[in-house]
């Protein structure tokens, strides 16, 4: 029992930490550029970023806190360098990346990817902390560097436009956090145990 850790406690040595935040932190990346090979790509910088600068980081802070702002960071530097490359703005790119399985659930995966990439890249990604990754909003505010209030605006307006896009039916809960979903993202978060 001792040899588990709970997600809120640190762990003796942090290089070992980072290493349970690699499948959250490609979730993430994915959800912000779209790609498969440029969300791993995103997590392989952010972790090198994280390991030269493990020294900064202070013990007893959250760890997945502090990995995820360097993934966004790491991303935001890197779309202010690719101002000048041609957008995917028609989806015919995106249109060419290989199908996700079927989706049992209500929605199909297809219809809920195609709305999903079409919301504010701020909005992708404070709804994939809060809705898929499970940080509070006050976590998701810190690691996006904004206000507390502007995350939670962000959720309810890609929830909105989300929920407009797929023609849900007035107060028909839009939940990001079935399994199903998850797992196609990427993410593979624990079952028991996940934060709300």
């Amino acid at each position: 029992m001792d040899n588990l850790v709970d997600e809120g406690q640190a762990v003796a040595d942090p290089s070992q930490e980072i290493v349970m935040h690699l499948p959250a932190m490609r979730a993430f990346a994915l959800s912000l550029t779209r790609n498969s090979s440029q969300a791993d790509d995103l997590v392989q910088d952010a972790i090198m970023k994280a390991w030269e600068n493990l020294n900064s980081f202070q013990a007893g802070t959250n760890m997945r806190a502090w990995l995820f702002t360097i993934l966004r960071n790491t991303f935001y530097s890197d779309q202010r360098k690719r101002k000048r490359e041609v957008q995917d703005t028609d989806g015919v790119f995106a249109a060419g990346l290989s199908e996700k399985p079927d989706h049992d659930g209500r929605l199909a995966m297809a219809e809920f990817e195609q709305a999903f990439v079409q919301l504010k890249t701020e909005q992708r990604e404070a709804l994939m902390l809060v809705g898929a990754m499970g940080f509070s909003y006050e976590e998701a505010a810190e690691t996006c560097g904004v206000a507390l209030g502007t995350v939670k605006s962000r959720v309810n307006r890609a929830r909105l436009k989300l929920g407009e896009m797929l023609d849900l039916n007035e107060g028909e809960p839009l939940d990001l956090t079935d399994q199903q979903t998850k797992a196609v993202l990427g993410a593979q978060m624990p079952v028991s145990g996940e934060r709300q």
